[in-house]
Parts: structure tokens; sequence; C-alpha cells
């Protein structure tokens, strides 16, 4: 009897985690990107006054385009390799940023945010795939993948102060310039310290695909976030339909081609599924509440958006550490077991927002929040570990950008749903508490939203300012509580999904690995370039 024995992967030494710490810089852009425009629409208002449908062009074509493209971008850098695209995409995120921050016309504008979100659909997959590649042992590719994901999540929080602080002192083009040396130093220091991988027996680039794979995301992203924003209307639903229908004419071509650009056979592998499944829930949560949270500190407590936004930092710093710290425990205990007690930590803290009140402290909403977020945290650095385990390394940009593109539509859904029923749940109630003399323009625009209740108060006599503030603010919580309730069946739901469908799967499992197919594909897979 042949005895086989297992060599133990190689470990990263001192260059890769050099290289690792230079690919930080472009994810922590393109994640700040995400919400770096925050503070500077009303600048932006007053110098290209944009239309009110340019202006929500401005902050979304950046997402649209992103998470389009996603899927298209990580199958091409696994065909042309993953550094190359980097390096690509470095060059057109640093040439927006340039055209963005000079823009002398909301087209010119529009056109740079959709150029910097076809830059950060290369970067992303770009930089997880080379994270599995640079890191084979499984052990370090867990703390890898937790400083990745903590510095995405850390990004879009640090996005918003970013940017109010340099709108303090500079002109709004400034948010884009920030942008420029960090890329140029990618340019300079990743082909000295990422080597190249790429796995060219995978077929010519399959535009067809990738123009379908287009066509399916964009509808039903734009679908969802235009309900989240507006409500359901026939015309968003159509959208969304006509996506889907379109993504299963992707699936058929890929179920049919010699080299798809997404292996179906993917979703096959033990894990692969699931940990999609667990992310989008983890994303549905953590985006779709944080709108909940943002609002209670500006238009409930009064903050300032500055001061709001370095109040709203305390959850990130809080659990900094979360991401590597589960992905050590990792090493000792089961993670399908890790990944529930995150979704329970999450339920936690939504359980401690369902008692913010208008009168609350202010430390009750950032410790709710923190606890949440630790969680969910905790979840996403461990799942997004299993999807790059359960893919073979050739397959990991494509793995990376299904990570990335469940993300995104999550975080649609829970802005969508989380949203949806807080508003639903303010509608109702807030009328109930508003002065009868109120006029009725007026009590249409507080029954709106709370930020237009906050504008008709500024307007009205001090006693009738108060009862319009007191009946808006209570029922903008009440909304916040039911929403919490409906995150915290979204928890249980992946608690019950990672238990059932990840239980004894674990990253890079070898004979997994032993099963793939040797030859040449696996030889091209070995850094080529220095």
């Amino acid at each position: 009897m042949t005895r086989t024995t297992t060599t133990p992967a190689p470990r990263a030494g001192r260059r890769e985690w050099i290289g690792f710490t230079v690919l930080m810089l472009p994810l922590l852009l393109v994640s700040m990107d995400v919400s770096v425009l925050y503070f500077a629409v009303p600048f932006i208002s007053a110098e290209l006054r944009p239309t009110a449908t340019q202006q929500l062009w401005i902050f979304d074509i950046y997402g649209f385009v992103l998470a389009g493209l996603l899927i298209t971008m990580g199958a091409l850098g696994d065909r042309i390799g993953r550094r190359r695209l980097l390096l690509i995409g470095a060059t057109a995120f640093g040439a927006a940023s340039l055209l963005a921050a000079y823009a002398d016309s909301t087209a010119t504008l529009i056109a740079a945010r959709a150029v910097l979100g076809v830059g950060g659909a290369t970067l992303m997959p770009s930089t997880l795939a080379l994270v599995r590649n640079m890191f084979p042992d499984a052990k370090q590719r867990g703390t890898a993948i937790g400083i990745w994901t903590a510095t995405l999540t850390g990004g879009i929080a640090i996005g918003p102060v970013l940017s109010g602080i340099l709108l303090e002192h500079f002109w709004w083009g400034s948010i884009f310039l920030i942008n420029i040396p960090a890329m140029l130093m990618l340019l300079l220091l990743v082909p000295l310290l990422v080597p190249e991988f790429r796995h060219p027996s995978t077929g010519r680039f399959d535009l067809i695909s990738a123009a379908l794979s287009l066509g399916a995301l964009l509808p039903v992203i734009y679908g969802v976030k235009e309900m989240a924003r507006d409500g359901v209307t026939a015309p968003r639903v159509l959208v969304i339909v006509a996506g889907l229908l379109v993504g299963a004419l992707f699936l058929h071509r890929q179920r049919t081609r010699a080299y798809p650009m997404v292996d179906l056979a993917l979703f096959r592998r033990r894990g692969f599924a699931g940990s999609l499944a667990v992310n989008l829930l983890a994303m549905f949560a953590i985006v779709g509440f944080a709108i909940f949270t943002t609002q209670h500190l500006q238009l409930v407590l009064g903050l300032s958006p500055l001061r709001a936004a370095l109040w709203s930092l305390v959850p990130s710093l809080a659990v900094g550490g979360v991401a590597p710290a589960a992905a050590a425990l990792a090493q000792r205990v089961e993670r399908a077991y890790l990944i529930g007690a995150g979704f329970a930590i999450a339920v936690l803290g939504f359980v401690l927002l369902t008692r913010v009140t208008p009168d609350s402290a202010l430390w009750v909403l950032l410790v709710g929040a923190s606890v949440y977020a630790g969680g969910l945290v905790m979840v996403m650095s461990l799942v997004t570990e299993l999807v790059l385990g359960a893919a073979p390394p050739d397959q990991a940009g494509v793995a990376s950008a299904l990570t990335e593109s469940s993300s995104e539509l999550g975080g649609a859904l829970g802005m969508a749903i989380l949203g949806s029923v807080g508003a639903a749940v303010y509608r109702r109630e807030v009328l109930d508490g508003l002065p009868a003399g109120l006029p009725a323009d007026a009590r249409d625009a507080a029954r709106e939203t709370l930020g237009g209740a906050v504008a008709v108060a500024e307007g009205l006599p001090a006693d009738l300012r108060d009862v319009v503030l007191h009946a808006a603010r209570f029922a903008f919580t009440d909304g916040m509580h039911l929403a919490a309730i409906a995150a915290m069946v979204a928890m249980v739901a992946g608690a019950v999904a990672a238990l059932v469908t990840l239980r004894g799967v674990q990253p890079a499992d070898p004979t997994a690995l032993a099963a793939e197919p040797a030859g040449p594909a696996d030889a091209s897979l070995s850094p080529v370039s220095r």
C-alpha cells in the first residue's frame, strides 16, 4: 500500500507581506470612493449645477459600473494576468481621478466617475485573487484575508471623514486628487514586490459572456437601488426581471462553452455557493442598516455632518482587529461554528439597537452598531477565505469577483428591504403625532422622510417645531426598531445556512487541490515574473 503524503504549503516571507501591504492601497481607495462624495454634493451642486437626475448619477454611476464589471474583470485577470490587470486598473483609476478633480461640467464628472468604476472593478478582484496566490499557506492566507476585509470596510467608513476634512481646507476636487499619489506608488512598487499569476489555458476571452454578465447585473442592482430610493413600481420590477432573464442566458452560455467565463462547476464545490449566500446576508445587514445609524446621528441627535462622520468611525475602529482575530481563532475552531457565532453576535447588536430612542445616550447607538458590525466583519472575513479556498488557484480571479458581486447585491437588497421596512413604519406613525394645524404641503413633506420633517420644522414657530421633531424622531426610531428585527431574521437565516452548508468545509482542502488536473495549467500558476 502506498501512503500519500501531503507537502506543507510554502509560507510567504517578508517580500510577500510588503507586497500585500502595497495591495491594500488600491483596495482602501476603491472602497473610500463609494462614500467620499457624501459631503461634497453641496459644493459640486454650487459649481456645476447638476439637475436632480444628474446628481443621482454622479453618486450611483460608480457603484453601478463597478458591480456590473466585477465578474468580467475577474475572469479577464485569470487570463491576462492578475498583476497586469491591477496595473491597468491603477492607471485608469488615477487618470479618472485627475479628470474628476478638474471636471468643468456635470457630464465630465459623470464620465469620470464611470471610468473610476471600471478601474475599481479591475482593482478589487485583482487584489483578492493575488492574496490567494501569494499566500498558499492557509493560516497566513486567513490572516491576510482578515486584513483585506478590515481594509475594505474601513475604507467605506473613512471616506466621508476624509472628505469632510479636505473640504474644510480645499475645493471639492481634492477628494479625487488623493487617489493619484497612491496609484503612482502602486505602479512603481507592485512590479517589484508582487509576482504575476495567470492561467493561459482558459481559451479566448468571451466578449458575449462579458456583455451578458453586464446586462444581468446592472439592471438587477439598478432596479433594487431605485426601489430602495423611491419604492416599488412596475417599470423597476420589469427592469429587474429583464436582468434576471439576461442572467439566465449568461448561465446557459457558461454551461455550453468549452472555456466558460464562470465555470459553473465552482458551485458544486463544497462550501462555495453556501459561502456566497452567507456573504450576501452579512452585507444585507451591514449596508442596509447603515442608513439608520447615519440618520440617527445627524437628524435625531442633531450632530453636524462632520461630527456625525467622526462618531460613525467608532464602530469601525472598535472592530478593526476582529477579522484577523477570527482568522487566528479559525485555526482551532470549526469555521461554520465561528460564522454562526458571528451572526449571533450581530443579533445581540441589533437587539441593543431596538432599545435606542431619541432620548437615548449616544453610546447606546455606538455600542449596538459596534457589536453588530463586529459580528458581521467576522462572518465576511471567514466566508471570503472559504470562497477562495474552495476555488482552484487558476479561478481565483473569478471567485473573488463572485464574492464581491454577492456583496454588492446583498448591500443593494439590504438598502431596499430594510429601508422600505423603516420607511413604512415612519410614514404610518408620524401622522399621528403631527399637529392638526400643519399645512397640507408641510404635512406631506414631513410624512415622506425624517429629513423632510426636519426641514419643515426649521420654518415653524418653536412650539410647533418641537411637536413635529418629536413626532418624526420617535416615528423614525420605531421604524429603525422594526428594521433591526428584520435584520435579526436575516442573521438567524445566515447562521442556519452556515451550519447547514459550511460545516466541515476547510479552505484550500488538500484533497480538493489534489483532484485538480495536473500539467501546464498548474505550472502556469506559479509566479511567471517578478
